[in-house]
């Protein structure tokens, strides 16, 4: 039997479809994953992202180990609340998973992948041999996700003032910790998201979630499911794991490099060798966006032609976009490719462009537009 979050019979009553997703009963849309897509890019709506695995990590050496455990360095977070968006790797520099950590009040707050979860905590239990550490998976929270241009605003209007104003204040990847009610467990508001677009990810007692919920919906925030999840997610060019990256691929292979904490030569991390390695050796592939605006959706694991390379590369996320109204896609190509290749598709070749990863941000197309 799968697991279910603790918003499962809301799901249920608003008419979720629901499927399996990495060992979860989730729901896939509501009615319409094009309707919920352009909820979020024009107003906002909520996901239930209660299947993410949450880990608490406190003990005196909790600093050192995490220095140690993520490429990124924790080092720079200066004040709790504060988050990092990291890589956690192997020994041969391939991604175990991407996470985000925060400062709390007291340690630290692992937030990584469902589907990696149980991976994730042997791994991490593994590295914290010789650490004074104790982690602690939070199978008592749940998150909800607020994502859209008024998901600010909705959130505001259902909670207290002072919190509202807090919330309105923070900036991109804070977050700030206040109780539900007096002498209430402690919720987490963070300014992160996973659409291209402004929004909050909430995280908070499983038993305060389906409340929360039909406030937000009485507040005029609809739910939206897994399938326009991953269309925004694409849509702004963000990496997902399994398709953009895993153990096999370093974070230099999947525009991640800018997560790598170099600085500090004599922090020494999981993966830093071969990383090393691999950056002076070079890159040898490059992950780039896909543009087809003929009909046809891309779709991943499909070849990707380069004149010139004996080497195709391939799709490893495609779809159609709502927001561009064509199919876009996210490839890993040789190094030399340039801005045109081919797909096959339905027997025949057809042209896409390429780009530097990213289509639409904060519901506008940011790459630039071809000339007539």
């Amino acid at each position: 039997m799968n697991s279910r979050t603790s918003l499962y019979a809301a799901h249920e009553k608003m008419g979720a479809r629901i499927v399996d997703f990495s060992g979860w009963d989730m729901p896939l849309h509501y009615g319409s994953q094009i309707k919920e897509h352009h909820c979020v890019r024009r107003d906002c709506g909520m996901f239930d992202v209660s299947h993410m695995t949450v880990v608490d990590i406190d003990g005196s050496d909790t600093r050192d180990y995490l220095r140690y455990l993520l490429a990124n360095d924790v080092a720079k977070i200066t004040a709790p609340g504060q988050g990092l968006y990291s890589a956690m790797l192997n020994d041969r520099g391939g991604v175990v998973d991407d996470l985000i950590v925060y400062a709390l009040p007291r340690g630290f707050r692992l937030v990584v992948n469902c589907a990696t979860g149980d991976k994730d905590l042997a791994w991490m239990n593994e590295y914290a041999q010789g650490f004074q550490v104790a982690l602690q998976q939070r199978d008592d929270l749940a998150i909800i996700a607020v994502q859209g241009p008024q998901a600010i605003a909705r959130v505001s209007s259902v909670v207290e003032q002072t919190i509202g104003d807090r919330i309105s204040a923070l900036k991109p990847f804070a977050s700030i910790f206040a109780a539900s009610s007096p002498g209430g467990d402690d919720w987490q508001y963070a300014r992160t998201g996973y659409t291209g677009e402004d929004g909050l990810e909430i995280i908070l007692p499983s038993r305060e979630a389906e409340a929360f919920w039909w406030q937000l919906h009485d507040a005029g925030v609809p739910p939206v499911g897994l399938a326009a999840r991953d269309t925004l997610r694409l849509e702004a060019g963000l990496n997902l794991y399994g398709h953009e990256m895993d153990e096999s691929i370093s974070p230099l292979q999947a525009n991640m490099a800018w997560t790598i904490a170099w600085q500090d030569a004599e922090r020494d991390f999981v993966g830093r060798s071969a990383l090393l390695a691999a950056r002076d050796e070079g890159p040898q592939d490059k992950l780039v966006g896909l543009i087809l605006t003929e009909r046809g959706v891309l779709r991943d694991g499909q070849a990707v032609y380069i004149e010139g390379c004996e080497r195709p590369g391939v799709i490893t996320s495609g779809s159609f976009s709502p927001t561009l109204g064509y199919s876009i896609a996210l490839a890993r190509v040789p190094l030399q490719a340039g801005d045109w290749a081919e797909v096959k598709m339905r027997k025949k070749s057809e042209t896409v462009r390429l780009i530097e990863p990213g289509f639409v941000s904060r519901g506008q197309q940011v790459f630039a537009a071809m000339a007539e």
